[in-house]
């Protein structure tokens, strides 16, 4: 399955950022050997000539842009909604199971209940759709706020990744 994932990295330059972004999707697919692998491969947007990825799956995205710049704005958007959506999906479901399923149902992985659980605990993977420059799981608006806050050139590098 394939998504679209952002980090969101200090850097003074477009070319800076892509770099960064893309250190940061290494990790994430355990590229660099202190890492374990989250996802499969990674697609960055200013790759050409893929068939079945980046551009030719999800059209044209900005390689990296400004985070106070429109397209950083619509990206940064599109990452916070996707994560707050998984989340709440998960969060019903496990509600769902609490109130419905009995403690060994649970236990036992009825209708994909414990799997549930861990997708709302989830600190990064298909259900996180915004990371840091090091490679950490954005997972609540609190989160966001700071880093945004105490950022002073930061920038938005969308990735597609398959998991």
């Amino acid at each position: 399955m394939h998504m679209v994932i952002y980090a969101l990295v200090e850097a003074s330059t477009h070319d800076d950022a892509l770099a960064t972004g893309k250190s940061v999707f290494d990790r994430l697919v355990g590229a660099d050997p202190h890492a374990g692998a989250v996802f499969d491969y990674y697609v960055t947007f200013d790759e050409e000539d893929m068939s079945v990825a980046g551009k030719a799956r999800w059209g044209e995205l900005p390689t990296a842009a400004p985070v106070d710049s429109e397209d950083g704005q619509d990206l940064l958007e599109r990452g916070w909604e996707a994560t707050k959506e998984e989340f709440e999906r998960n969060l019903d479901r496990v509600k769902e199971a609490i109130e419905e399923l009995s403690d060994e149902e649970i236990m036992r992985d009825e209708d994909l209940a414990r799997h549930a659980f861990h997708k709302v605990g989830a600190y990064d993977g298909p259900t996180i759709f915004l990371y840091t420059e090091h490679g950490t799981g954005i997972r609540h608006c609190g989160q966001l706020d700071q880093l945004l806050e105490e950022s002073e050139e930061l920038w938005i590098v969308p990735a597609d990744v398959h998991f």
